[in-house]
């Protein structure tokens, strides 16, 4: 049976000056639609996830593209019973994605993209240095088969791991990913700067790879942990079986009903 609910993800870096200017007819539309979901506005860019029934989430991306910057906004799309969003917000930021290195612009430079069906070949090569891009408990609900965690708590954190980590001279070859490609689009921009000759990122991330690479051909190992009350998604983009401790941010089975780690109840 179709699932009734549409989930658009959608980021976009391009020159915004007017960014403040956008938010309040924009909330005004999606509210009056309605579809529910966050979207974010900065000077940078545009970075949101949208749900409600089919048409009003086509109403609300009609209304996006109609902005000549945005006319070309990619999305992808992944499909629930409920909405997964309490309420329609549109935020302002100083980034779509918080990195907080001055200067970092993927618009003017920025890694290679890697669609999902090539993606297995380049990461299972030798030279290649495999990085995910994302926070600590995201890679311990699952990850691709080899891949490097940095560790972080927050995705700010990540360029002094590169930083001290990584070094151009001994990787030649860098392939990162994330959960939708915003986070690794701007970090590839970083390591480009720093003298990093091949980089490469997945394009679509993490999810677009669980929708069109065959459960039987994949290398990910785990479930993807999502911004929603979804909290985990797994092949096929279909919800998962595992969720986290909002304490301790252990990996915890939905049927669980309390951490195996700290006893807490307050699980997602």
């Amino acid at each position: 049976m179709e699932k009734p609910v549409r989930i658009a993800a959608f980021y976009k870096f391009v020159p915004l000056p007017d960014y403040r200017d956008l938010r309040p007819a924009l909330l005004d539309f999606c509210r009056a639609l309605p579809v529910r979901g966050t979207i974010l506005l900065a000077s940078e860019g545009i970075n949101g996830a949208i749900a409600g029934e089919r048409t009003a989430v086509e109403s609300a991306l009609t209304f996006l593209r109609a902005d000549v910057r945005l006319a070309d906004l990619l999305v992808k799309d992944s499909f629930h019973d409920v909405i997964p969003f309490g309420r329609m917000k549109v935020r302002l930021k100083r980034e779509i994605v918080a990195m907080k290195v001055p200067g970092i612009d993927p618009r003017a430079r920025a890694g290679a993209y890697v669609e999902p069906e090539d993606w297995n070949r380049l990461i299972t090569e030798d030279d290649v240095l495999l990085l995910d891009a994302r926070n600590d408990y995201e890679v311990r609900m699952g990850t691709f088969r080899g891949s490097h965690n940095p560790e972080t708590e927050s995705f700010h954190q990540l360029p002094r791991f590169m930083s001290e980590n990584l070094d151009p001279a001994r990787h030649r070859r860098v392939a990162m990913f994330c959960t939708g490609g915003i986070r690794c689009e701007k970090a590839s921009a970083f390591l480009l700067g720093r003298g990093f000759q091949a980089v490469y990122h997945l394009r679509g991330g993490i999810l677009h790879y669980l929708d069109k690479v065959k459960r039987e051909e994949s290398l990910w190992e785990g479930e993807c942990f999502v911004f929603d009350e979804r909290v985990s998604l797994d092949h096929g983009l279909q919800k998962g079986s595992i969720t986290i401790c909002d304490d301790c941010k252990a990996v915890v089975k939905v049927t669980d009903e309390e951490c195996p780690r700290c006893c807490s109840k307050n699980l997602l």
